[in-house]
């Protein structure tokens, strides 16, 4: 009680977020329960009829549901390693320019697409990557045929992948940055006093100094090893080439909206969940033995 007295206003602050999560987080997880219903939105949750877990067998006997988490573990393992590899060297090589000024401004360019919405870019690369878009002009000046980067199987991987580094690379960049900026200069001054070269100093002081928060940014990252992105790639894909970049958040938002299946997309979105809260758990506990990372 004597704790309470002094710390109620923290308790009140949080209150409305709490509210917050209640309302929209807990309450409506008593809609899991379709995931094992054949459920019809006139007959609702109680009148639907009880199917137990044909919609989880359903779910691993469709071709389409395979390909749809192969699909979502290919994107989202990429996108993973290639935003944890290009932010680590951008902030290695940010690091090491000395005019303020300039590190600056290169910092505000890099940052900028992070907080464009993916509605607008994808607006503005549907225009740049059709197959009489600017890019492929580009190529069509060095004698290259026009790719359809977005209506080819082959290459819309490659395009989503890419693109969604270039939009989010510099915002990942802060954290590496914090970390260089916690290093203490001796260490620097040390080596340069002994004739270390600026690449001796980045390859001996500067990269083991990174390497807990990579493995840090890296372990968490593994709790969205099934989060490839939907709002990209809902603004990009199209029917032609869903083989191979439909994934499991597309998927459940065509099953359950356009095809009415909300019984099927509610097992899928739970087995998602489940699969996801395990890795985070599993990705928190490595962070917390390689790292000494921990929330709680």
């Amino acid at each position: 009680m004597r704790s309470l007295q002094r710390t109620w206003p923290f308790h009140i602050m949080l209150l409305p977020a709490i509210i917050f999560l209640i309302v929209f987080s807990y309450i409506p997880m008593g809609g899991i329960v379709m995931a094992f219903q054949n459920y019809k939105p006139w007959l609702g949750i109680t009148g639907s009829e009880w199917v137990g877990l044909d919609n989880f067998r359903f779910l691993f006997q469709r071709e389409d549901s395979l390909q749809v988490v192969w699909n979502t573990l290919i994107i989202a393992v990429l996108k993973m390693f290639f935003n944890l590899l290009i932010p680590f060297v951008f902030a290695i090589l940010l690091n090491e320019i000395r005019k303020v000024g300039l590190q600056r401004s290169i910092q505000t360019l890099v940052y900028l697409p992070h907080f464009l919405s993916w509605v607008i870019l994808g607006g503005i690369l549907i225009d740049l990557l059709a197959t009489d878009g600017f890019m492929n002009r580009i190529l069509g000046s060095f004698g290259i045929q026009p790719i359809f980067f977005l209506g080819d199987n082959n290459w819309f991987r490659f395009t989503v992948i890419v693109s969604d580094i270039w939009k989010e690379f510099g915002y990942n960049t802060i954290v590496f940055l914090a970390a260089l900026a916690g290093i203490n200069p001796s260490l620097y001054e040390a080596s340069e006093m002994d004739g270390a070269s600026r690449w001796r100093q980045t390859l001996h002081i500067t990269v083991p100094s990174l390497i807990p928060m990579v493995v840090v940014v890296g372990t968490l990252a593994l709790g969205n090893v099934l989060n490839a992105g939907f709002d990209q790639i809902f603004n990009l894909y199209n029917p032609l080439v869903y083989q191979k970049g439909d994934i499991i958040d597309t998927f459940v938002y065509r099953t359950a909206l356009i095809n009415g299946e909300m019984g099927f997309a509610t097992a899928i979105g739970l087995f998602k969940s489940v699969i996801s809260m395990v890795l985070i758990l599993i990705s928190y506990r490595l962070a917390y033995k390689w790292a000494g990372y921990r929330i709680f």
